[in-house]
């Protein structure tokens, strides 16, 4: 089979030529933490403000591909790791063509935020911890996930029967129990500007 496969990376335009016409450096900004801590609503307003400064994003978040692109997985260990590697090379061609990509995924496992840091690479890739307790996301059960997944309905959740693990060394935190979400947001938003300005 790859002796069929003839890829054409070295006659295409490069990344520079891209950055240089939407005139920003591309960067992947990867949102992990528990359901219900917050990610997609920091990542949603990360994205309107950098959009108000003519900056060009784009959002990929754990929900919207898994009806699409993802469709066919599950939740298993597995299928978490495939959900994770093909949202990791999806981010990687944005980030290739100068986009500002904001990834909101629980993506639980060090491992896996590992393997997506190693496809993207170490230097455009930035790590966000919205670190929120399971207490305070079973609270908020904004999906209704975490009644279910108490009562049994749901297996292997994140938090509870599956495990999270919490990043070693991310390069920014949010705990969104001590903030609110305009300030998570303000706070994401300078970290961003600091790195591509």
């Amino acid at each position: 089979m790859a002796e069929n496969i003839h890829p054409i990376s070295d006659s295409i335009l490069d990344r520079k030529n891209k950055e240089q016409l939407l005139n920003q450096k591309g960067l992947v900004v990867w949102l992990t933490g528990l359901s219900g801590s917050g990610k997609s609503t920091i990542a949603q307003g990360v994205e309107h403000k950098l959009h108000q400064r003519g900056i060009f994003t784009k959002l990929l978040d754990g929900d919207n591909l898994r009806t699409g692109l993802n469709g066919d997985l599950g939740f298993s260990e597995k299928d978490r790791e495939e959900n994770i590697r093909r949202v990791a090379e999806v981010a990687k061609l944005f980030k290739e063509t100068g986009v500002i990509t904001i990834c909101s995924f629980v993506s639980p496992t060090i491992k896996m935020r590992n393997s997506a840091k190693r496809i993207i690479g170490d230097v455009d890739f930035m790590e966000v911890y919205v670190n929120t307790s399971f207490e305070e996301c079973a609270k908020r059960d904004v999906k209704g996930l975490y009644r279910k997944a108490l009562a049994g309905e749901i297996k292997n959740f994140t938090g509870l029967d599956a495990p999270f693990e919490s990043p070693s060394h991310p390069n920014i935190i949010i705990n969104t129990t001590h903030q609110s979400i305009d300030e998570s947001v303000e706070n994401l938003l300078n970290s961003i500007l600091d790195r591509i300005n």
